[in-house]
């Protein structure tokens, strides 16, 4: 039998270890910016061009690397952070596996100009897919500069996956955000196609996520610090009433390492049990000094998944330390007593003399003695027929109230059928039209049974197909607002917020950059209401990341983000406008389902109330 086992080329293995460590720009952003942490940098700039795909460029000040070292560092599991397998439990830096390079160089071009500070020449160094084009001597400056375009260039079925431009922005801000709070004593700036999006002096932590973030979260942060012979913590926690319902403000670090957690975040949540509703997840930034020893960071490609020691112990410790900050700021869950009934203590009259208090007593009482209390059965019938001569007066003025007129032609041309249009609503001289529950649901009774409206599913059917009709044909009509209203956003939102401005000026949108993180809002749609601005531009913000993962149109995208940041919730509603939202949900193409494929009417059959009340 012929042998078919071979070892494959380096340039293979290489693009085989690229899939796990480089799997999209920002995963270079990533590891270029940890290289230079770990080179002492004191300023770093990150420089990319639509969105990474053409251009990752990140240039440091850092000790720089000679010529030898230079070269070396392409090839894998080339390292100066490990000698010995004992090191992986001392790991203090970001970096210390060695692919990051070699895997970068195998599915892109590679610049690389480096100068230790002492030396007067440096090297550059250019590789393209894991072949060496050239290396020759260079003046550069003192630090180390690493270039890398058309990334995925001989991987075409990976570069087909990435996404649009301002995902894959999304994403290398995310990547440079953590890095950054990382490392609060490090300048850092970031530059997209030629425009400075973010600059971060060297600040101590707090001033650090202020200039992440922007200054308006300085409000919501609450101290906390804790130390024990386990572990020690210390950072921010963020207060209830800031707390959001997407993922987006929640960073773990520990040893200045970013790293993910789901267990340790359950404690953070179960701190704010009773506080905060189930769907709502509060902001922390929180670090963790642990022994090396007692960590394993070298279980994932990316080193962002690391193990502890005990880590039940760090659950219940960051768990108290949690309540222990909202505890100190007197964060607790309000009682909301009803005040009827409660006793009015009036206060003491110094002038009045006190008395003792008087208990009536009736010395006439026989217990054994039968109290006639209740009337025979004869004389109650008796009394409602003499009240009650006709049964009609029981519903004076009923139909005159609001809500209770007989059904127009228009409410009973509408279906009994789920999203149907055939058949007619069931009208009675008693019962309403239209009634609403719980200030959620519409309910109506048709032919068939009883019909149930999700209020605010319906409202989102109607927003989004009117708003992608608008965006398509720039028909949105802008209110302005009384006084316009200025948005301070981080770099990641301000960024996202720049590509959509032109597609929510079709909208009714009328909104201007200011630069600095910073928007000013002067008119909104039409239809949006009396809905604050600020409000709802940041709810559009988290509806629009939310699906930001799924291929779809922007425009789609960006009308079903609107609809959803302005439909009504849990609001009471006047006949009339429940009324408004039944005649245009039905006005619809499809008034079945809400644009997210939820379903919007449900026919509650006669068979099965009939059944229910067997």
């Amino acid at each position: 039998m012929p042998d078919i086992i071979e070892l494959l080329p380096d340039s293979v293995a290489n693009q085989i270890a690229a899939g796990e460590v480089i799997q999209r720009p920002a995963s270079v952003v990533k590891e270029l910016m940890e290289n230079s942490v770990d080179a002492g940098s004191s300023h770093i700039t990150v420089i990319v061009k639509d969105a990474g795909k053409t251009l990752i460029k990140v240039v440091d000040n850092g000790c720089g690397m000679s010529e030898t070292d230079a070269r070396l560092s392409f090839e894998r599991h080339s390292t100066s952070k490990i000698h010995s397998a004992d090191d992986l439990f001392a790991i203090r830096t970001m970096g210390f596996r060695g692919e990051a390079l070699a895997s970068i160089a195998a599915i892109a071009e590679v610049e690389m100009q480096s100068r230790p500070h002492e030396e007067e020449l440096g090297t550059s160094i250019v590789i393209r897919g894991s072949r060496l084009v050239s290396q020759e001597p260079s003046a550069c400056s003192a630090g180390t500069a690493i270039s890398v375009k058309n990334l995925f260039f001989n991987v075409p079925a990976r570069r087909k996956f990435l996404k649009k431009n301002t995902t894959e922005l999304k994403h290398i801000l995310t990547e440079f955000q953590r890095v950054a709070l990382a490392c609060p004593e490090t300048e850092f700036s970031f530059h997209h196609n030629n425009t400075e999006i973010l600059h971060l002096p060297p600040a101590n932590l707090r001033q650090r996520i202020m200039n992440v973030f922007g200054k308006n979260i300085n409000q919501q942060l609450i101290d906390i610090k804790t130390q024990t012979g386990v572990i020690n913590i210390q950072g921010f926690t963020g207060k209830p009433e800031f707390a959001k319902k997407t993922f987006g403000e929640q960073f773990f670090f520990v040893n200045n390492r970013f790293m993910k957690h789901p267990y340790l975040h359950k404690a953070v949540q179960q701190a704010y049990e009773k506080i905060l509703p189930q769907d709502a997840i509060a902001s922390y930034f929180i670090y963790f000094e642990a022994d090396p020893s007692s960590i394993d960071i070298n279980i994932h490609p990316t080193k962002t998944e690391i193990k502890f020691e005990n880590e039940q112990a760090i659950w219940q410790i960051l768990n108290a330390s949690v309540k222990e900050a909202l505890g100190k700021y007197n964060i607790t869950p309000s009682l909301d007593f009803d005040t009827q009934g409660l006793i009015d203590i009036p206060a003491p009259d110094r002038d009045r003399p006190l008395k003792s208090p008087e208990i009536p007593v009736n010395f006439d009482y026989n217990p054994f003695e039968e109290e006639k209390t209740y009337k025979r059965k004869e004389e109650f019938h008796k009394t409602g027929s003499e009240k009650y001569e006709n049964w009609e007066e029981l519903y004076k003025g009923f139909h005159s109230a609001p809500g209770n007129e007989p059904a127009s032609k228009s409410q009973t041309d509408m279906g009994d059928k789920e999203g149907g249009s055939s058949g007619l609503f069931e009208t009675t001289l008693c019962t309403p039209v239209l009634m609403q529950l719980k200030n959620k649901y519409i309910l109506t009774p048709v032919k068939s049974g009883l019909m149930i409206v999700d209020q605010k599913r319906a409202h989102e059917r109607i927003l989004f197909e009117k708003y992608y009709g608008a965006i398509g044909s720039g028909s949105g009509i802008a209110q302005q607002n009384l006084y316009p209203v200025s948005i301070e956003l981080s770099s990641a939102d301000y960024a996202l917020m720049d590509e959509l401005l032109g597609d929510m000026a079709n909208l009714g949108f009328d909104i201007r950059n200011l630069g600095h993180n910073t928007l000013v809002v002067y008119g909104c749609p039409a239809d949006t209401g009396e809905c604050n601005p600020k409000e709802m531009i940041e709810k559009l913000l988290q509806e629009y990341k939310d699906t930001a993962s799924v291929k779809e149109d922007i425009k789609e995208k960006l009308a079903l983000s609107v609809a959803r940041a302005s439909s009504v919730r849990n609001k009471g509603l006047s006949p009339e406008e429940m009324q408004e939202i039944i005649d245009k949900l039905f006005a619809c193409q499809m008034p079945n389902y809400s644009p997210g494929g939820k379903p919007i009417i449900k026919i509650i059959k006669m068979e099965e109330i009939e059944k229910k009340l067997k």
